[in-house]
């Protein structure tokens, strides 16, 4: 990664502190808080992964499924089943100790079934077209939304918008400025 000619100052994703980038990727102030994160991707994606094959392994004409079950297939928390449960609002049985089965059909009605799972925006990296027919240079920018170039700069630092420069110019992404400057 480029390093920023410049300080950014960005809030750590695990731990919450202030830190100075040293990227314009930055998200973690830390060695420390960059494997806690890496962690909770990898736990989130084996956790993924486990609930995707309970749901493949349940046949369709069962009418009661586990709380699991239930969990793999609808992607609800299982506290949300058992306060819907304890609401009256989910018909359930009983059968013994840790063998609550809940009413499919019910649960339908109430829950749609889970599609793919939506992925996290920030965690997947931002993908700029940085051609200059794309973007816009430090002149445009200041010109045509009316700015000085030492605020169109102090933006582009303050948001982390990506810059590239191409010989005496700097290109900045159009989508990116005109996302920023929209209300002006």
């Amino acid at each position: 990664m480029p390093e920023a000619k410049f300080q950014i100052k960005r809030k750590c994703e695990v731990c919450g502190n202030t830190f100075i980038a040293k990227t314009l990727d930055s998200r973690y102030c830390c060695r420390h808080c960059t494997d806690i994160a890496y962690k909770k991707r990898k736990a989130a994606k084996t956790k993924e992964e486990q609930l995707n094959l309970i749901a493949q392994h349940i046949p369709s004409e069962r009418d009661y499924i586990s709380v699991k079950e239930a969990v793999a297939m609808y992607a609800i928390s299982r506290d949300t089943i058992y306060r819907l449960i304890r609401k009256g609002r989910l018909p359930y049985i009983n059968i013994g100790e840790r063998l609550t089965r809940i009413s499919r059909e019910q649960l339908e009605m109430i829950v749609p079934l889970r599609e793919e799972p939506i992925k996290d925006e920030h965690l997947l990296p931002r993908l700029y077209d940085m051609e200059p027919e794309n973007c816009y240079t430090i002149g445009e920018i200041s010109m045509k939304f009316r700015i000085d170039d030492s605020t169109v700069w102090a933006h582009i630092r303050k948001y982390s918008i990506p810059t590239r420069q191409i010989g005496n110019y700097v290109y900045a992404p159009k989508k990116e400025i005109d996302n920023l400057y929209k209300s002006l």
